[in-house]
């Protein structure tokens, strides 16, 4: 049985984009104003300024930046986290680690290059970013590690 508060469960939110109204559109409204990514009117009207909100906190959290309240996007809002991402580690290679790499270098913890390829230099950064902000050093990007990264400005 799964908990209330177990934000990997399906919400049963509506998909929301522009064009939508309505009390779910107010509540989408009042997370994005609390996630610091929308400063208009909680007036249940998905306009431009909410799309905008959408996109920027989509951005945050590492999601498809499209603008569309997804399922995934519900869970981010209320997490207030990245949610369904992978764990990177040394090895790993892809988008994400060069996401990873531009993060820690746009914050000084990474001076290596953007190529995605996870090496020793990021396993490092991912250990000073984690030793700094009291997470275990262990230079794995998972969960936790994925929300600090989401609070420094990218």
């Amino acid at each position: 049985m799964q908990s209330s508060n177990d934000v990997s469960a399906k919400l049963n939110k509506p998909v929301l984009k522009e064009g939508s109204t309505g009390d779910a559109v107010k509540e989408l409204q009042q997370l994005l104003k609390k996630h610091n990514t929308y400063t208009g009117a909680i007036d249940g009207e998905f306009g431009p300024a909410t799309k905008k909100g959408v996109i920027a906190f989509q951005h945050r959290v590492f999601l498809k930046e499209d603008g569309i309240v997804t399922d995934s996007t519900w869970r981010a809002l209320f997490k207030g986290a990245p949610v369904d991402m992978p764990i990177l580690k040394k090895g790993s290679k892809g988008d994400l680690v060069k996401t990873v790499q531009n993060i820690l270098k746009s914050s000084k913890d990474y001076n290596g290059a953007i190529d995605g390829e996870f090496g020793s230099k990021l396993e490092h950064a991912v250990k000073d970013l984690q030793e700094r902000t009291k997470l275990p050093h262990d230079g794995i990007v998972e969960d936790r590690t994925w929300f600090e990264l989401s609070k420094i400005a990218h």
